[in-house]
């Protein structure tokens, strides 16, 4: 066994490598913000490319596109806010169980652990150890059900407020991506603009995503892409199935 002190140049390289070359990837809202951002890319398209293709009607289309934007953020918010609270509200019920288990079925949980660490290879001594260390705080007994048994992990219910304002600000942004094309051109350029704009956008979002979790960015991105764009074409193909004539 090599007991010799790491040099002070190979403790820097490895502390930067940690903490800047390949840190751990924290909560960042990075799932939030791709809920929100592409549910109001994706939906938006939709809405303008059926009602572009339905009337030519460019103002029809932005006030159609706007009313969308803005009861799309408040809704996606809102399903973020309560969802959050939901996960919050399992877990803390879900905890409570595992206490009562604990205090009427102390046996079946103690075997449970057993189970939990005998499935990963544990045994004999050793697995005894465990079982006795984990079981001798009720806490820690808990905690690990909870992630073991229920693969739960505690929600703070303050980031309901926090995840209800990303992905409603992400919906707006992403919104707007699709609508924009309208204000400066003609409608039938804006509608395969329009197309051209939120697919990329989509891309990159999905190329985004892969390179700070994991996956190939260019497959992600492309997935991304198909699926937002197909998902859209449903509401251009509504629009031209009721295409609304034009006034006399």
């Amino acid at each position: 066994m090599n007991t010799n002190p790491a040099s002070l140049d190979t403790i820097i390289n490895e502390v930067l490598h940690h903490t800047q070359t390949d840190p751990h990837k924290r909560a960042s809202g990075l799932s939030d913000f791709i809920l929100g951002a592409q549910d109001g890319l994706v939906n938006v398209l939709g809405v303008v490319l059926g009602i572009a293709a339905a009337t030519h009607d460019v103002r029809v289309v932005l006030v159609a596109g706007l009313a969308t934007t803005f009861a799309e953020s408040i809704s996606m918010g809102a399903v973020a806010f309560t969802t959050t609270l939901a996960d919050a509200d399992l877990y803390q019920s879900e905890r409570e169980r595992e206490y009562r288990h604990i205090h009427e079925a102390p046996n079946i949980e103690t075997k449970e652990i057993r189970d939990i660490y005998e499935s990963k290879g544990f045994r004999g001594e050793l697995l005894e150890h465990i079982v006795e260390t984990i079981t001798a705080n009720k806490d820690v007994w808990v905690a690990v059900m909870m992630a073991e048994e229920h693969q739960l992990a505690p929600v703070d219910r303050k980031t309901a407020f926090r995840a209800a304002w990303i992905v409603g600000l992400s919906a707006i942004v992403g919104s707007l991506v699709p609508i924009a094309p309208f204000l400066f051109l003609s409608v039938a350029t804006s509608m395969w603009l329009s197309v051209l704009v939120t697919a990329l956008v989509l891309f990159g979002i999905g190329a985004y995503k892969a390179r700070v979790t994991i996956g190939r960015p260019l497959r992600s991105g492309f997935e991304m892409m198909l699926i937002g764009t197909i998902s859209a074409m449903a509401g251009y193909l509504v629009g031209v199935l009721l295409k609304v004539p034009p006034l006399p």
